[in-house]
């Protein structure tokens, strides 16, 4: 099919793939189809490599100068483009580069342990003179000498573990492993059981010679690779000292009063990560009890629990913590015709160091894409809605750039937002993958299905579901730009892109990197912006919103489902949420019915500009039905009853957030209250959905 004419080739994906546009009579959906190819064809394949390579000449930690020329890089190719582009400043509390840390083992020998990755011969980048030492940004600040207890991945059901076992870590240095959690979890729940200090290191059993080939040869991690990361872990997302408000500068007529750092609850023992070969040194030396079978890691030894009073490490870090500017970018293609509907699409651009895979492989390919957007609106062709290109700063420090923004302009984005698009490392391998809100999957779905997927004869949905019969879309979780726009103020959400295999927040995270493992033909970021072309334009030039409104319902049943069984397992005479399920029934039904009054309006055609503004301004408040004032029970910042990220892990995704945290407590006593707070919510988006139906008569 790749070699028909385009015309012919279009009709012919349209019947094989059954491909109807929603939102669009017959005669604008034909128009759409030759935009959409129009977009397609008019992409600069050369243009993704030239911004990555230059997006990641350097390090660009958030705060420093570094970032602040790409900052600029950025602003500029987009003005080139034709955009308006937009700085937003901020100034947050982050912690002032990694300070001072030092770890020694004292005792059974002496031996201070390497905090940095090796220049490699083959990895140019790798001996960059600005590239840091391994930390963890928000560690507390202090010296400890005390013996080591192994505690695995350092999640919550791991120190129970230990407690179980008889294991006391009061006053002990924790070593744990990356994974199960996020890592600021680690180190909250280490400080609550009484460690001294938090040691976090990346084993080879998760990422290394025993997945395969290690780098320079491989792209698993070496044994100096360290996983970098920020372990900030409050009731709220974004700049610690400034809730609910943006952290405008100090300077600000409207910056608001910050919180006192001493009273916020941010972490006091020391925390670092290294190696697996610095981990060596310490698991070497261990005597203690044997670990639990899933404990056992990759280095080629019986793990141990403990290291017994022989054993002993000093271990210290001095990390001051400032105010400091940050940035967001801000790029607008005006629409022509509801310019105060927008699709946002964005990724964040600060790095721990160089960023080639994350984030700046989705920053790259956002450029792209807002170069080929500026040249189809100076041929003519300008998008129905307005389309907006974000790039966030100090996003690994916290998601705090976004936040900011969200919080900044949250009754505005509230009113205009049809959608927010996350592409954080968005081309960092080559297997398509995405998460998403209901009402925004089967379009992510279709999109997919006229872009041909560049390592085989296949379209980018067939490679897609090669494995499966419909695509896996999953639920958003925590970890990324989309937390404030979903969690916090409604916005129908979506991530999506390829990935793989990366030296994820390492200083190997670069230009070679990218180019000898991740894709040498770079191909993959130009076949993402063809997707992310063609789901941002069918958005923008949609007459009705093409949200799918019956998946709410379709998924919510399911959700609810899963969360009956999961109360049955410690409950057994618990009789179901009653009240949710006869509010699921009736949405459902309103649902199908306003997609057949939508259908069969819209190929009436009949519609004048101030009817469809009134009927999509209707279907901008569903997705805001799900949230409520008075927040959820482990964090008013988090408003939203659909969806939250785990509190207990940070990163999983917790669909019907309110009823899972009484599940994770094995709390039956408010179930009932929640099955009607959540029928009362799904009410009430069925009465939204309903109040649409007068207007398509």
């Amino acid at each position: 099919m790749k070699h028909l004419p385009v015309a012919i080739f279009i009709f012919c994906s349209l019947l094989l793939n059954g491909q109807e546009l929603q939102g669009y009579s017959t005669e604008e959906a034909s128009k759409q189809i030759k935009i959409e190819e129009q977009f397609r064809t008019s992409i600069d394949k050369s243009r993704f490599k030239t911004h990555l390579k230059s997006l990641t000449s350097e390090p660009h930690l958030a705060g420093t100068p570094e970032n602040e020329r790409v900052r600029d890089y950025m602003a500029m190719v987009m003005k080139e483009a034709g955009l308006d582009v937009k700085s937003y400043p901020y100034e947050v509390y982050l912690s002032d580069g990694p300070g001072e840390s030092h770890i020694e083992i004292i005792s059974p020998e002496r031996l201070v342990l390497e905090q940095k990755e090796k220049a490699l011969e083959e990895d140019p980048f790798s001996n960059h003179p600005k590239l840091l030492k391994g930390f963890n940004m928000f560690s507390g600040s202090a010296e400890v000498t005390a013996e080591v207890v192994y505690a695995n991945y350092g999640r919550k059901q791991d120190f129970e573990m230990l407690k179980e076992l008889g294991i006391d870590i009061t006053g002990k240095i924790v070593i744990a492993r990356y994974g199960g959690n996020f890592r600021g979890y680690k180190a909250k729940f280490a400080e609550a059981h009484g460690a001294a200090g938090l040691i976090i290191y990346t084993d080879p059993k998760d990422s290394g010679f025993t997945r395969g080939l290690v780098f320079p040869e491989g792209v698993y991690y070496n044994e100096s690779g360290i996983q970098r990361g920020s372990l900030l872990t409050l009731d709220w997302t974004g700049d610690p000292l400034t809730p609910y408000e943006p952290a405008l500068p100090l300077g600000d007529k409207n910056s608001p009063e910050r919180l006192n750092p001493d009273q916020v609850g941010l972490h006091t023992i020391p925390v670092t990560p290294i190696g697996y070969g610095a981990a060596n040194h310490i698991f070497k030396h261990m005597k203690g009890g044997v670990v639990p079978q899933s404990w056992q890691g990759g280095l080629p030894y019986t793990y141990r629990l403990e290291g017994g009073s022989d054993l002993k490490i000093n271990f210290k870090v001095n990390q001051p913590k400032v105010q400091t500017k940050v940035y967001n970018v801000v790029g607008t293609l005006k629409g022509k015709t509801f310019p105060d509907e927008w699709i946002i699409l964005g990724c964040h651009y600060d790095a721990w160091s160089f960023g080639a895979t994350d984030p700046n492989s989705g920053t790259a390919m956002l450029l792209s894409l807002s170069e080929t957007l500026g040249k189809m609106a100076k041929a003519g062709k300008r998008p129905k809605r307005s389309i907006l290109i974000a790039h966030w700063d100090a996003e690994e420090h916290g998601v705090i750039g976004s936040t900011e923004w969200v919080e900044q302009l949250k009754d505005e984005l509230k009113a205009k937002s049809v959608a927010y698009i996350n592409l954080d490392g968005a081309a960092s391998g080559k297997s398509f993958g995405a998460s998403s809100s209901p009402s925004l999957k089967t379009i992510l779905a279709e999109s997919t299905k006229l872009v041909d997927y560049p390592y085989s004869d296949k379209t980018v949905y067939e490679e897609w579901t090669k494995d499966n019969p419909t695509p896996r879309i999953g639920n958003l979780g925590g970890g990324s730009d989309h937390i404030a726009f979903y969690m916090h103020s409604g916005i129908p959400s979506l991530s999506a892109g390829y990935r793989g295999p990366t030296l994820y927040h390492t200083n190997y995270d670069d230009y070679y990197f990218y180019e000898t493992f991740v894709d040498p033909d770079f191909q993959i970021g130009p076949n993402l912006e063809a997707v992310m072309g063609t789901l941002s334009l069918r958005l923008a030039n949609a007459q009705i919103l093409p949200y799918d409104v019956v998946r709410y319902a379709t998924d919510l049943n399911i959700h609810f489902e899963n969360a009956h069984k999961q109360v049955k397992a410690y409950s057994p005479q618990f009789e179901g949420f009653k009240n949710c399920e006869m509010a699921i029934n009736k949405l459902k039904i309103s649902a199908e019915k306003l997609t057949l009054a939508i259908e069969k309006a819209i190929h009436n055609n009949s519609f004048k500009k101030r009817t469809l503004k009134t009927i999509n301004k209707h279907l901008l408040e569903l997705e805001k039905s799900f949230l409520i004032n008075e927040g959820l029970p482990f964090g008013d910042w988090y408003k939203s009853l659909y969806v939250s990220s785990d509190p207990f892990s940070g990163y999983a995704s917790w669909i019907l957030p309110a009823i899972q945290y009484q599940i994770e407590s094995k709390d039956e006593s408010k179930l009932s209250y929640w099955d009607e707070k959540y029928a009362e919510v799904i009410n009430n988006l069925t009465t939204k959905i309903n109040a649409v139906m007068p207007l398509l008569e």
